[in-house]
């Protein structure tokens, strides 16, 4: 009997799904006892276009999208769609006959939990947000292992077997040193670094603000905006009227869309940012401080609840989103920079609770869900 193991991944939909379950893919592909390993997802989303960067991994398509929230036809045709969702992933179990099953949340992993189920398969879910979703709830009390990124996900989740191990990120984020991230763009060393975004597509309150605060800080500070890209042409018109010689600065990088995020965030001295909990966990790897300023329309709100959670351990400010501008931005920037002795506290205390390669350990709890 081969000792090789077979693997099936899914978590999908959101960037906060999909890059944590290629994170521990990545590590899989490195083990010599991998023989072959399935994502489960939706063709049309995100996780099928990364999934096609790896050669190694075998994307089996499944049509599932978001449950409508209000009863409606589309619920009904949901409803419709699940069932038949739910029965190819059956399909795929039986065919594909996979030793380990690990998801990460999110309504695309629902049919091969819920497959699972039915037919009694082991498997392990990860949950990256203070606040667990719905497939997460479902899964959890029937999972052989729960690993979750947040303390206070372990109140919500009903399991015996729930393991804290934050957020799993890739290695390069644990690799790459705030001398090396520097000098890749550009910055002089004895610079300290202010870091702006918003994600992929931006945040406007955050954009808005640091618009008008280029130009001060950056006569004493090396500011990096990323703006999003859609925003970005608007921003940079704006900019252009604010501060028309921002091209010719040398403490000053905008950019719609960071492909590596590790560089700008480990260069940091100060992020801010929204509170999704991928981009707390790259900032709390990178071992940065940070001003929280949440989404307030994030699902469940869990954003709020994910940046009071940083804020309680010391490690970064927060701001809500009704409340920042220029002023209110630039007084929480200046309570870390102006306070040498506050910023050094905070940082230590992110090295206090920087987990080193969750990603290993939640690749050994997989394992010992294989029977």
């Amino acid at each position: 009997m081969s000792s090789k193991k077979k693997y099936f991944i899914s978590g999908g939909g959101t960037g906060g799904h999909i890059y944590p379950a290629f994170t521990i893919i990545e590590k899989l592909l490195k083990q010599d006892d991998t023989e072959k390993i399935y994502f489960i997802g939706n063709p049309k989303n995100l996780e099928y276009d990364i999934a096609k960067q790896y050669k190694d991994v075998v994307f089996l398509p499944i049509d599932v999208s978001g449950m409508p929230r209000k009863i409606s036809f589309y619920l009904l045709k949901w409803g419709i769609q699940i069932v038949f969702a739910i029965f190819k992933a059956i399909f795929y179990l039986n065919k594909y006959k996979p030793d380990g099953i690990f998801t990460t949340g999110g309504y695309v992993s629902a049919p091969i939990v819920l497959a699972s189920i039915i037919i009694n398969h082991p498997y392990m879910i990860h949950d990256c947000d203070s606040v667990p979703g719905m497939v997460s709830k479902i899964s959890a009390p029937k999972a052989q292992k729960v690993s979750v990124a947040f303390e206070n996900s372990k109140h919500i989740l009903k399991s015996n077997n729930i393991i804290v191990t934050g957020n799993p990120i890739r290695e390069v984020f644990y690799n790459i040193s705030k001398e090396d991230a520097k000098t890749k763009l550009n910055i002089p060393c004895n610079k300290q670094v202010i870091f702006a975004m918003g994600g992929s597509q931006g945040a406007k309150t955050i954009n808005s603000a640091m618009i008008k605060l280029i130009k001060p800080l950056s006569e004493n500070y090396f500011v990096i905006l990323q703006t999003g890209k859609k925003n970005y042409e608007e921003l940079i018109t704006e900019l252009e009227q604010l501060f028309p010689e921002y091209k010719s600065s040398p403490n000053v990088l905008i950019q719609p869309y960071f492909d590596e995020m590790v560089y700008p965030l480990k260069a940091s001295d100060v992020v801010i940012s929204r509170a999704g909990s991928v981009s707390l966990s790259e900032i709390i790897a990178c071992e940065s401080v940070s001003v929280l300023i949440p989404y307030p329309y994030a699902a469940q709100d869990h954003q709020r609840k994910n940046a009071k959670e940083m804020f309680n351990k010391g490690v970064s400010l927060y701001l809500e989103d009704s409340e920042c501008n220029e002023n209110t931005l630039l007084e929480k920037i200046n309570e870390l920079i102006d306070n040498p002795q506050k910023l050094f506290y905070m940082k230590e205390k992110v090295q206090e609770i920087a987990q080193k390669n969750p990603a290993d350990e939640i690749v050994s709890l997989l394992k010992s869900t294989i029977k």
